[in-house]
C-alpha cells in the first residue's frame, strides 16, 4: 500500500443498497486481511478521518465504506479524495 498518498474515487452503492462506499484501487489496498475479508485502517475521506476497516469483495475488490455523516452532503457519483493509513493501534497482517 502507498502511504500516505491519496486517490480520487467514485461514491457508489452496491447492489442499490444504503451503504456507500469507494473502491480502493490495487495499489493503495492493504497488504492482507483479517476476520471476514477485512483490514483495519485509518481512512480520510476529503477532510473528515476516522479508525474503520477496508473490505475485500470478491466482485468489486477492495472497498472503504463511507459513513453518510462523514461524506456530508456527498451521494452516489460525486468524486472523494481518500487516503489509507495503517492504523496504529491496530496493526495489518503480514
Amino acid at each position: 500500500m502507498r502511504d500516505p498518498d491519496s486517490f480520487k474515487a467514485e461514491l457508489f452503492r452496491v447492489d442499490g443498497g444504503n451503504w456507500m462506499f469507494v473502491a480502493i484501487p490495487e495499489e493503495y489496498a492493504p497488504d492482507g486481511t483479517v476476520a471476514w475479508g477485512r483490514c483495519p485502517v485509518l481512512a480520510t475521506v476529503d477532510d473528515s478521518t476516522w479508525a474503520t476497516s477496508a473490505w475485500k469483495d470478491k466482485a468489486h475488490g477492495w472497498l472503504l465504506p463511507v459513513p453518510r455523516k462523514l461524506r456530508k452532503d456527498k451521494t452516489a457519483g460525486d468524486i472523494v479524495t481518500v487516503a489509507l493509513r495503517e492504523d496504529p493501534a491496530r496493526p495489518w497482517p503480514r
